[in-house]
């Protein structure tokens, strides 16, 4: 498994640059089997970074989170969220320490804000240093935000940055390619990409066929692949069956070309400026 170490501290963890989203879990009880067997099996392939957050099924994913992960805490890096409306003071502490409740767990690896919302973000840094101190996250981060916001984060942090910005990120949706992403990969903030096929809507384009078709790989591996070429990158694909998860992982093993990438580029052209950040 690939592998990249968070802030790049010497005393940092290395996470795999391969995880799993758990967006839309736990929502259908008919699912529920399927959803733990697929999050064990990717343990077990080395897909050991998982992401969640308070708002997914209002808690459901994170519960379904501790029945996954009975007994193998010690071999997770688990990542949860706070909503920007909790994300006071009181409000973010609050909200971790319910988190952490449902995950079965007395810390979490990576906290990130889930957006910004009307909360001094100063006052939530301060919640999220605060729990680092108190050993209840071990680092902090954040989602969704645009190149505006790292730079005002930055001013308000100094230098204990963020170990992680969570955003959109795929073929379709390169905006971050301009600006966003050199930003981050200057000051070795890693860059975890959710939605990283489109939640599957990029599938059935025939560029991206064909070039899996070229390397005898599914289309999800190719674009899982094309994302993960980008050095400082975490992509956490979600996927609630183990066939899905095990292709997944075979992403790693596909290197794409220079006529690979210049096809996909056509088909999918990168930014010529800055745009809006884009979230789904």
């Amino acid at each position: 498994m690939q592998t990249l170490r968070l802030l790049d501290l010497p005393d940092e963890p290395e996470v795999p640059v391969l995880g799993q989203g758990t967006w839309c879990m736990a929502e259908e009880p008919r699912k529920r089997a399927g959803e733990i067997a697929a999050l064990r099996a990717g343990i077990d392939l080395g897909m050991t970074l998982i992401d969640t957050a308070e708002m997914y099924g209002d808690g459901a994913s994170e519960t379904l989170i501790k029945e996954a992960l009975s007994g193998r805490r010690s071999d997770i890096f688990l990542v949860s969220k706070v909503l920007p409306h909790h994300a006071s003071r009181r409000g973010t502490v609050a909200a971790c320490e319910a988190s952490l409740r449902r995950l079965g767990t007395d810390y979490l690896d990576l906290y990130l804000l889930h957006w910004r919302g009307q909360v001094p973000l100063d006052e939530t840094l301060e919640a999220l240093q605060a729990l680092v101190r108190d050993g209840k996250i071990r680092r902090w981060g954040v989602s969704n935000f645009d190149l505006a916001d790292m730079e005002e984060l930055e001013r308000l942090a100094g230098d204990d940055k963020p170990a992680v910005n969570q955003v959109l990120y795929n073929l379709s949706r390169r905006g971050i390619e301009y600006d966003l992403m050199p930003w981050c990969a200057e000051r070795r903030i890693a860059v975890m990409a959710y939605s990283p096929i489109e939640q599957g809507r990029l599938l059935s384009n025939p560029a991206l066929r064909r070039v899996a078709e070229r390397h005898r790989a599914s289309p999800a591996q190719v674009a899982l692949a094309w994302v993960l070429r980008q050095p400082g990158m975490i992509a956490i694909p979600k996927s609630g069956r183990v066939e899905h998860v095990a292709d997944n992982r075979h992403a790693l093993e596909l290197r794409l070309g220079d006529d690979d990438l210049a096809e996909l580029d056509r088909a999918f052209p990168p930014p010529a400026g800055p745009q809006p950040l884009e979230m789904i």
